[in-house]
């Protein structure tokens, strides 16, 4: 079983769980993800690391409150304990000196761009950071973003705190300014990661991005992963699941995201259903 050592609410529905799990923690990467069950029927879910501490063996993982799992997830409580975490699994981020890199996060992928962007300094690579969410409740993690970046640029989509902008707009002006940008990094919601792509590929800039696909086994066994890069099927849990942005099908991607729209929302309104009931001074408060 792994234990709960700490939680935080980063933001309205955005958690952070730090759980013990040494021998995870002692191998894991920057990129990488891990496989959680909440219980012993409980559904397989996917986190990436956002963090690891190999001396006291925890695990950080951020995660958004969406579907019945991740909510069942966020009423866990320090002291409480995982029925599973599988990891890490996938392949790491290729750390490298590269000169100049762009780590672009948006949303939770602020989560997982993190580690990438330590690294990549510590390589000894100039890190231009740029951070956005769709306001200012759900930002978080801007200090830990400048602690490890150069430059840090920080945007909200509705203006409600620094500069209100797509991340996308910040991040063609770096671009467009003259500067050697060697390579990007953007993580976040599919729709981001395409359109920070699509800026990206006419100045032939390389642009990493770290796919969020259904996932069940998480071993390349099942399939359900599945994406097109390239022209040819890929896995992301084996794969990936970092992949170059300008050759990802993305339509396919955003497609196949949907796939269980219908099932997922009859799943959580029974989860919901049965919480209320369980627990109506809860809710009501």
């Amino acid at each position: 079983m792994y234990r709960i050592t700490a939680k935080e609410v980063l933001a309205p529905v955005t958690k952070l769980f730090k759980v013990y799990a040494p021998e995870v923690a002692r191998k894991a990467k920057a990129g990488q993800f891990v496989i959680v069950r909440v219980d012993e029927k409980g559904e397989r879910i996917p986190l990436t690391i956002a963090d690891y501490d190999r001396e006291s063996g925890e695990l950080t993982i951020v995660f958004q409150e969406v579907g019945k799992t991740t909510k069942q997830l966020g009423k866990m409580n320090v002291g409480d304990e995982l029925a599973s975490l599988t990891g890490p699994l996938g392949r790491p981020t290729e750390i490298e000196n590269y000169g100049t890199v762009i780590c672009v996060g948006g949303g939770v992928g602020i989560a997982p761009i993190y580690p990438i962007a330590r690294d990549l300094r510590a390589a000894g690579n100039t890190v231009i950071s740029i951070i956005g969410a769709r306001n200012k409740e759900l930002l978080f993690w801007e200090e830990k973003m400048r602690s490890v970046s150069d430059e840090l640029i920080v945007c909200t989509d509705d203006g409600s705190y620094a500069r209100k902008a797509l991340v996308t707009e910040p991040l063609k002006e770096v671009l467009e300014s003259g500067r050697k940008i060697d390579i990007v990094w953007a993580i976040g919601p599919a729709i981001m990661m395409k359109f920070c792509s699509l800026t990206t590929k006419p100045f032939g800039v390389k642009t990493i991005v770290s796919l969020n696909s259904i996932m069940v086994d998480g071993t390349g066994m099942c399939g359900a992963c599945r994406v097109e890069v390239g022209g040819k099927t890929r896995f992301v849990c084996v794969d990936g699941p970092e992949f170059d942005g300008h050759e990802v099908d993305w339509n396919l991607l955003l497609e196949r995201q949907r796939i269980y729209l219908e099932q997922e929302k009859r799943a959580l309104e029974k989860f919901e259903r049965e919480h209320q009931q369980a627990c109506p001074c809860e809710e009501v408060g």
